[in-house]
């Protein structure tokens, strides 16, 4: 099911506009994008594809390389790491990590998460790559694997450089693979704040004010450079319907979060989602020839769910089309068509028509009748 879900990326989804729905808040942004987690459909957005500076929203990434490790065994949260002298000096936000000092991998990866460490980062860094240029390289293939074709990093951090970059798009489908790929992990962004020191316990608050201004919000990670502006990638949960906001670019911290939830609230507001198909919902019956039924179910074997203008359900239309004439034997899975998804005549998807279960040859008196009715189209 992941591999397949994966096909419906970010970038192959159009924004879903519907004359009924009033346009987005006015967001006071160099680029945002509002994203429906369910369906994986953009519901608003501005230079989303716009190459911006990530700043500490680069450690989205640097979280989701480290709970790949700690998932494929390579690193453990009980691993004592040693604090180099880069890691120590790391200009920036700072967890205040001492150079020559052992500290808990998960300390680390709390430090980056709820305060921003950049020096916590970097310990992270050299601890699963040995070097945080080899840790970028990382970074990099995660990111073409996920499809974020406008992202590269140059450092674990953020911190500025020429050819470190990313876009709104990218970071909503960084955002989204995060939640996904490791839902119990990402409960980290939701901490509101962490306690570290060894000369003193040294307290700091997670930077995302949303985490307050927002119920249901659950993090994920906030930015701020110069170049950058103040930054923030935030989700939100209502009523079991997740939203992911990327808002890039804003004036500043309350701004940010005053932004994001501006957008949550109108995606909350005028979309809601539809649960379609499934391997027990067939769209359709086809003829089967030669086979030892003479139908078959098909349909879209996982669910699909797709985001609509509130009311404008009953006005869905599913058209299925199957591309020839179906033969056994037959595999459950098998695509056989297409499936197009509308709502006025406007196309919001187009999915693959497959065999929601298998059907064998049919005997030998079955397929020479078949056969002959082929012949005569009959």
């Amino acid at each position: 099911m992941k591999g397949f879900l994966r096909l419906l990326c970010l970038a192959c989804l159009p924004s879903v506009v519907i004359a009924e729905v009033p346009a987005p808040p006015d967001i006071a942004a160099t680029s945002y994008v509002l994203y429906d987690f369910d369906s994986r459909q953009v519901l608003a957005e501005k230079n989303a594809m716009q190459r911006v500076e990530p700043a500490s929203i680069t450690k989205i990434m640097t979280a989701y390389v480290a709970f790949d490790e700690l998932a494929r065994g390579h690193v453990r949260l009980d691993d004592q790491v040693l604090i180099s002298e880069k890691a120590w000096r790391t200009e920036g936000s700072r967890t205040f990590v001492e150079v020559g000092k052992r500290v808990r991998f998960e300390d680390l990866l709390m430090g980056s998460i709820v305060q921003s460490g950049n020096d916590a980062t970097v310990a992270i860094a050299e601890h699963i790559a040995g070097d945080e240029a080899v840790f970028a390289e990382l970074m990099n293939k995660h990111a073409a694997r996920l499809g974020m074709k406008d992202t590269h990093y140059v450092n674990s951090t953020g911190l500025p450089h020429p050819q470190h970059y990313t876009t709104a798009h990218d970071v909503a489908l960084l955002s989204d693979a995060l939640i996904r790929d490791f839902p119990e992990d990402y409960k980290r962004f939701a901490v509101r704040e962490f306690t570290f020191g060894h000369r003193g316990a040294i307290r700091q608050p997670n930077r995302n004010l949303l985490l307050d201004m927002e119920p249901g919000a659950d993090g994920i990670k906030t930015g701020h450079t110069e170049a950058a502006g103040y930054c923030l990638a935030a989700s939100s949960v209502r009523d079991g319907r997740r939203l992911i906001t990327v808002v890039m670019g804003t004036s500043g911290m309350r701004e940010r979060a005053t932004a994001s939830k501006a957008l949550l609230d109108y995606g909350f507001r005028f979309y809601e989602n539809i649960a379609l198909f499934g391997a027990d919902k067939p769209v359709s019956r086809v003829r089967v020839w030669k086979g030892e039924v003479g139908e078959l179910p098909v349909g879209v074997a996982e669910t699909v769910a797709l985001s609509l203008p509130r009311g404008s359900g009953d006005r869905l239309s599913i058209d299925p089309v199957v591309e020839a004439q179906v033969v056994a034997p037959i595999a459950a899975g098998q695509v056989l068509g297409t499936v197009t998804l509308s709502v006025d005549g406007k196309t919001l998807r187009t999915l693959p028509l497959v065999a929601l279960q298998p059907v064998a040859e049919g005997g030998l008196l079955t397929q020479m009748i078949d056969t002959v009715r082929l012949w005569l189209d009959i």
